[in-house]
């Protein structure tokens, strides 16, 4: 992938027994720096990243969009600037091994943005609620049929030149991240794609999909942020 400098970032609340795993698992002959968000952790989560080597930034503020937003202000910073970030979730859901997959379009030079997509991939038995599989669903569903787009999931593992990123001005600050980012890589005629990607149970309960409350709040703000861009 020649001398592109990646740099992921990792939204993490209270994953203590998870963030390792999933640091210990990304190439580190393709990643210069693993930036984990502190977001607002009561456990032991800042104390283990940083164990390993990574760069932890505290975001007291919770949510997720929050968490990414703190991870790009800290990329800002003169001398900190990658060619690529990937955003990839706390909780050992995903593999990291998989992270060249998303990398590799984006340093050909034919893409700006890479979805994992958990739809195309192989996904465990249990790790994706039916509520989650229904609302991922009706997401794309309606992303396709209100704005022309072609992706099957709003999976978290994804890619993104540094550029494209920031000409995308993000917002969101809480569920609404993903699906903002696939809706403004439209209207901004990013080069974008999806990848298949493998999934598995996560490690612990999941904060969103684990609560009845949630669940309606991530599905909310999603459809929400669909229609906010009509």
């Amino acid at each position: 992938m020649g001398t592109i400098i990646v740099k992921v970032v990792i939204p993490a609340f209270n994953e203590e027994n998870a963030v390792g795993k999933v640091i210990g698992d990304i190439p580190k002959d393709l990643v210069s720096e693993v930036i984990v968000v502190n977001n607002a952790s009561t456990d032991r989560t800042e104390t283990t990243a940083k164990a390993l080597g990574a760069t932890v930034l505290n975001e007291p503020q919770r949510g997720y969009g929050n968490a990414c937003l703190k991870g790009i202000s800290y990329l800002s910073e003169p001398g900190t600037e990658p060619d690529v970030v990937v955003f990839l979730d706390a909780d050992y859901s995903d593999y990291p091994e998989q992270l060249p997959l998303l990398v590799e379009p984006i340093a050909r030079g034919t893409h700006d943005l890479v979805i994992g997509s958990r739809t195309l991939g192989k996904r465990a038995r249990g790790s994706m609620t039916i509520p989650q599989v229904f609302g991922n669903w009706l997401a794309t569903t309606l992303l396709k049929f209100l704005y022309g787009a072609n992706f099957t999931d709003l999976g978290p593992f994804r890619a993104i030149r540094y550029s494209s990123l920031v000409a995308l001005n993000m917002q969101d600050k809480t569920y609404g991240w993903t699906v903002e980012m696939q809706l403004k890589a439209i209207k901004n005629h990013l080069r974008y794609m999806e990848v298949p990607v493998n999934y598995r149970v996560r490690t612990g309960k999941s904060k969103i999909s684990g609560t009845v409350k949630g669940t309606i709040m991530a599905g909310y703000k999603i459809l929400w942020t669909i229609f906010k861009f009509l």
